[in-house]
Formats: structure tokens, sequence, C-alpha cells
């Protein structure tokens, strides 16, 4: 069975299904044809670049004993000037939350997630230059 599956169901609606078996809707916007029932392709692949640095950040500080009660990611790009949906530039921002967490660990685990961890970013960070920032939200 392949890794990944796309059918066209209609307009410019497609279902793409993993070998996990889970599945998304994509769709193009309406302007070319599309119905805005799901996500452009583009915008699942920086969703699966924000999960995949995620996963890595969060279990890298669980074992170093972090203790990060919530997460967010936020992913942005710049687009080229010729292709709006071609990202020419990267910035993922994360966000963490939780009690005592160590800003050299935090630092360290997404630096790894980039480098070493996270095959979306990989990929992407062929094509585009990808940079980071990160807050961390102390409670109480």
């Amino acid at each position: 069975m392949p890794i990944a599956r796309v059918t066209l169901v209609k307009d410019m609606q497609f279902i793409a299904s993993a070998d996990s078996g889970h599945a998304v809707v994509m769709d193009a916007n309406a302007n070319v044809g599309g119905n805005n029932t799901g996500s452009r392709p583009s915008e699942l692949l920086l969703m699966g670049f924000g999960g995949c640095s995620g996963m890595d950040v969060i279990s890298i500080l669980r074992k170093k004993q972090q203790n990060v009660s919530r997460f967010e990611i936020n992913v942005s790009g710049k687009t080229a000037e010729t292709q709006p949906h071609y990202y020419t530039d990267l910035h993922i921002e994360y966000i963490l939350i939780g009690k005592d967490i160590a800003e050299d660990a935090v630092k360290r685990a997404i630096e790894l997630s980039l480098e070493k961890y996270c095959s979306v970013g990989a990929t992407l960070g062929k094509a585009a230059k990808i940079t980071y920032s990160y807050k961390i939200i102390q409670e109480s």
C-alpha cells in the first residue's frame, strides 16, 4: 500500500489518506475552482511541520523532566512575490506553558528538533529559510 493516497472527490476537492487509515480533506479556494471545504496542500504541509517539531520538542522536554502543561506552535511564512503559495522564509514560534521550565532545555529541544529529528523541517529547510522563536510562560 502507498504511504499516502489522494483521490479526487469533486471539483477541486480531494481526500488524502495515509497508510495509518487517517484522512484529511484538501480543497482549493473558490476563486480557482474549489469550494473552501478543506485545507490547501501547502497549509497541510505547514501544519505537519508544526506538529512534527512540536512532538519532538515535547518528547525531548519530557525526557528532561520539564513540566510543560500546555504547548502551542505558530508557523508563519513569507511567500515568494511571483508565487503566493510558495514559502521562501518560514518562522516557527513555540509557546510553552508550565512550571519551572528551563530556558536552556527548551532551546536545546528546539534545536535538536530542527537540526536532527523533524523530517518535515529537514525537507522544508531545503526550499526555505527556517527561523524560530520561543516564549516560556511560567505557571505558579
